[in-house]
């Protein structure tokens, strides 16, 4: 079994995004976390779930996303559900 090259951090977010994107259908706000794994990188992006006016009452999305060391997309889920007003008070 050949090892697989990983892909920079920078590559890692985009091609969360990109691949989110391509299967939700909606574009990612943002990369908010983006971790190496043995798996290969782990991240957790933010998606406009539902645009609502004013934009500080549209529902925010966290999809946790596992890419392998190449980049390519093994698993995504969604996470929880917020207003993009709420802040987290757990941190």
């Amino acid at each position: 079994m050949t090892e697989q090259k990983r892909v920079s951090a920078a590559e890692a977010m985009r091609s969360a995004a990109e691949q989110l994107t391509e299967l939700l259908g909606r574009a990612p706000e943002s990369v908010s976390a983006l971790k190496p794994t043995e798996q290969g990188w782990e991240a957790d992006v933010e998606v406009v779930e539902l645009e609502r006016i004013p934009q500080t009452s549209s529902v925010m999305a966290s999809y946790q996303v596992v890419l392998d060391p190449t980049g390519a997309l093994l698993a995504y889920e969604r996470g929880r559900r917020y207003t993009r007003a709420q802040v987290d008070r757990n941190h």
